[in-house]
């Protein structure tokens, strides 16, 4: 069954992270990060999905105006050189961070669980919290749209690591 917008923004506004990785993504290397992925099964009463993988974040690369410049230039005349040319000149102090991810399936297990959702987290947080798992998220998402709520918390870590990658690039005078 194709997912529609309804489930699309339902598993965007139902993705509670509980515990977050304590460590941002590295900026100068890959980063991997494991999570259990916690949802309740829509069509059975206190059954839990309870997901565990990893996500691997690659090392950050910066792309600078003559990078995106170059590429956007392809297949274009002389007009369009002109004008990336004028915003190279403006552009001169912008870069922009792109990272890339993998996610590996091959890392995945799930358990269905017979216990109430709430019980399941606080276990489940408990454990990660008590191994001091640093590079570990507790998320607690939609069972049909899963793969989205992961990738809903791997934009938010993104986003939160962005600051801080930006700024080691810039003291190592990178950008």
């Amino acid at each position: 069954m194709a997912m529609t917008r309804d489930d699309f923004d339902y598993a965007i506004e139902n993705t509670h992270v509980i515990v977050a990785p304590e460590r941002q993504i590295a900026t100068f290397g890959s980063t991997s990060f494991d999570f259990y992925l916690i949802s309740e099964l829509m069509d059975r009463v206190d059954q839990v999905r309870v997901r565990n993988g990893k996500i691997h974040a690659e090392r950050p690369q910066i792309l600078t105006p003559e990078h995106y410049c170059r590429l956007l230039l392809e297949g274009f005349g002389e007009k369009a050189e002109r004008y990336i040319e004028q915003l190279r000149e403006h552009a001169r102090n912008i870069a922009v961070l792109r990272y890339g991810f993998q996610f590996r399936k091959t890392d995945l297990s799930e358990q269905t669980l017979r216990d109430s959702i709430d019980s399941v987290i606080n276990r489940t947080r408990r454990k990660v919290e008590s191994k001091s798992e640093s590079l570990s998220a507790v998320i607690h998402g939609v069972d049909d749209a899963w793969e989205v709520c992961l990738l809903k918390f791997t934009i938010d870590l993104v986003e939160r690591s962005s600051g801080n990658n930006l700024g080691d690039f810039r003291k190592r005078g990178l950008i």
